[in-house]
């Protein structure tokens, strides 16, 4: 599950990535350039509620635990 998780995480981070190349891309067509950016940042607030969802869904069904912080003791 946890490898599900990093990937998921490795997905966010590409779709945020490629929502900033279309940022700073130079187009002749800024309408069709900015479109492609906002379906990104689409794609990446949805992976986001996606992730976050599986993570409460996993902790509830008992696949992850939370260890909180080590204190060193």
């Amino acid at each position: 599950m946890k490898i599900l998780m990093v990937l998921m995480l490795v997905a966010v981070l590409g779709a945020l990535a490629s929502a900033g190349v279309f940022m700073l891309r130079k187009d002749r067509d800024g309408d069709a350039r900015s479109k492609r950016m906002a379906r990104a940042l689409a794609v990446r607030v949805g992976l986001s509620v996606a992730l976050f969802l599986f993570i409460l869904l996993s902790w509830r069904m008992g696949w992850v635990r939370p260890t909180g912080i080590p204190t060193g003791q």
